[in-house]
């Protein structure tokens, strides 16, 4: 029941629900009884295979004292009318409690319904808020197929293995203890050989049901890998393409679809079992207590005659389909328990960057950015170590050095992309981690190297994140980013829309709305993973006087490829494994003739 606390959590809050759920089934179990007592004994009288009762019997709370009354007032019907108006009268009964039975049955799944998605609806709406509170790093940690996966197929699973049998895991035990609870009523000795062989068979079919779970998991862990599979095909067709790796690809994900199809079979193999099994072994205990109780009736032992026992044997064979559904049930939530284990892995993932309690708001910008000794790890792997620098307002500082150096993971700890280390991060001379990460973040404008755009208008992409945005001033940022030319050519202008992360432009335009998006905020810092080194010449120019334009009279950091374009940075700051070799503008590392010299020869800049 542990494995389901999540769903158990959510349903708190349906608890009228839950109670009008449970009633309604009570009542629909409580009319089929009633249409089932209604027939063995009574179409005995009509048929004169049994004597009328003409005495009143002695009222007493027990079954055969209930049913000797029954059997009283239909011989009155027969001896005041006739055996006709006692079987129509019979006959209106059994109609009017299976009407009523299936309208609570009805009734039981108008409340069952909204229940069910009320959970699921939660569920994503809680998956998808924490995949946007974990920080970065979780994410280089994780396949990007596999978190799709376990937001849409597990969360799929979940659904349709768990919360489509929650009917069938509160309505079918009610029923079981219900008919049980008659049957004991009827007849307590053959009920406690029932007693006695019900257990054996529930420890039948949990014993085939054990391995459900580890095969559940191991299918949803291969449905993850394929779906990454095809997500690195749709990102990189033209890679796969052009180095005809058709073949390698077409292997790979084959092999895993085969890999869960294998599983798969095997899970549905042991799912199918339960209903059959349940209804043989369900068989099984019916030719058993048929055998025993007929035996005591014939016997004349235990109090029970033959209409008592052609009741109970009825009653009984009513258990046999909530039985099977149960074990279908079970079956099914063992399959959802992997499926919530997968889900629950992202939930309960800690989130390693959040606000202290008492935070304050970094409501402006004031005198400088300040690393004091920091040192940032990651997985016990060192990245940064005592970096001490300091980012004057207005000043803008450019990061070079090799691939690995540590660049990225420096300018990630300014908007808290990660935390420290060791050391302090401070703005204005406090702790970064004394103000909100959102008051951080909302005086930081940021323009990675492969532009991120989303499936949208041109405009909500450059209104990205600001509230209560004019047209004009969309296209005052436009303008400055050097991108209005383009978006007016297009035939819808600002409401065109561009494409999976951009797909209708070009690398150029992409950059610029990017840098339209930085603008629009008007940020008082700039970090710039440099945007230009993917790019032809023309739009390198266009990006980078875009680039010139957006950094006037801003803080910025920038991470640089092309050493060309940060000549006129105030310092240089040379990276190399995570420390700090070199710095100073680019005449005084020129002359420096270290790195830097090095890094310039090597691009031929002059």
């Amino acid at each position: 029941m542990k494995r389901f606390s999540r769903i158990l959590f959510y349903l708190r809050s349906q608890k009228r629900n839950i109670v009008l759920y449970v009633t309604f089934n009570l009542l629909s179990i409580i009319f089929s009884l009633v249409s089932l007592a209604m027939l063995a004994p009574f179409l005995q009288m009509l048929f004169k295979k049994e004597k009328l009762i003409s005495t009143r019997p002695e009222w007493s709370f027990s079954a055969t004292s209930i049913l000797e009354y029954v059997k009283y007032l239909i011989s009155n019907i027969i001896n005041q009318h006739s055996e006709v108006y006692a079987l129509g009268a019979i006959c209106v009964i059994i109609v009017i409690s299976v009407f009523f039975k299936n309208l609570f049955t009805y009734l039981s799944f108008r409340v069952l319904a909204p229940m069910r998605n009320y959970v699921m609806t939660k569920l994503r709406s809680d998956l998808y808020s924490k995949i946007l509170e974990l920080p970065i790093g979780f994410f280089t940690e994780q396949r990007k197929g596999d978190i799709i996966s376990r937001m849409s197929n597990d969360a799929n699973e979940v659904e349709w293995s768990v919360m489509s049998t929650l009917e069938g895991l509160i309505r079918d035990p009610l029923n079981i203890l219900i008919y049980l609870f008659t049957l004991v009523y009827i007849s307590p000795a053959l009920s406690l050989f029932l007693l006695v062989l019900l257990p054996l068979t529930g420890f039948i079919i949990g014993r085939v049901s054990r391995s459900l779970k580890k095969q559940s998991t191991a299918s949803q862990e291969q449905l993850g890998t394929l779906m990454s599979i095809l997500d690195e095909t749709l990102g990189g067709l033209r890679v796969i393409k052009a180095f005809n790796a058709e073949k390698i690809l077409r292997n790979k994900f084959f092999h895993t679809n085969n890999t869960l199809n294998h599983i798969r079979n095997r899970m549905n193999f042991r799912r199918d079992l339960a209903s059959p099994m349940s209804e043989f072994l369900g068989v099984l205990v019916l030719s058993c207590i048929l055998w025993f109780g007929g035996k005591l009736v014939l016997n004349h032992q235990a109090g029970l005659n033959a209409d008592s026992f052609i009741t109970y044997i009825l009653i009984f064979t009513q258990i046999i389909n909530p039985a099977k559904s149960l074990s279908t049930a079970f079956y099914n939530a063992q399959r959802g328990s992997a499926a919530i284990q997968r889900i629950e892995e992202i939930l309960q993932a800690p989130v390693t960057v959040t606000d202290h309690p008492d935070a304050k708001t970094l409501t402006a910008f004031n005198h400088s950015i300040e690393f004091k000794n920091v040192s940032f790890a990651y997985d016990d792997k060192i990245i940064l170590k005592n970096i001490n620098l300091t980012i004057e307002k207005g000043k803008t500082i450019a990061l070079v050095g090799s691939s690995g150096a540590g660049k990225s993971s420096l300018a990630d700890l300014v908007p808290r992309f990660h935390d420290v280390s060791g050391g302090e991060l401070l703005i204005d001379g406090v702790n970064i981690k004394n103000y909100t990460l959102h008051s951080v973040r909302s005086l930081m404008g940021i323009v990675t190297q492969e532009p991120i755009l989303f499936n949208d208008t041109i405009a909500s992409n450059i209104a990205l994140g600001v509230d209560n945005v004019t047209t004009q001033q969309i296209a005052d940022a436009a303008t400055v980013a050097n991108a209005l030319h383009f978006i007016q050519q297009k035939e819808e202008g600002f409401d065109s829309n561009i494409g999976d992360r951009g797909s209708k432009l070009s690398g150029g335009e992409r950059q610029r709305l990017t840098i339209a998006r930085a603008v629009l905020k008007n940020p008082p810092i700039l970090i710039l993973d440099e945007a230009t080194s993917s790019l032809d010449t023309e739009s390198e120019r266009l990006v980078q006087d875009a680039i010139n334009n957006m950094m006037q009279n801003r803080t910025s950091l920038v991470i640089a490829h092309r050493l060309s374009t940060i000549r006129h940075a105030d310092e240089i700051i040379v990276l190399q494994k995570g420390e700090i070799v070199e710095r100073g503008n680019h005449d005084q590392l020129l002359a420096h003739n270290g790195i830097y010299r090095r890094l310039v020869d090597m691009q031929e800049v002059k």
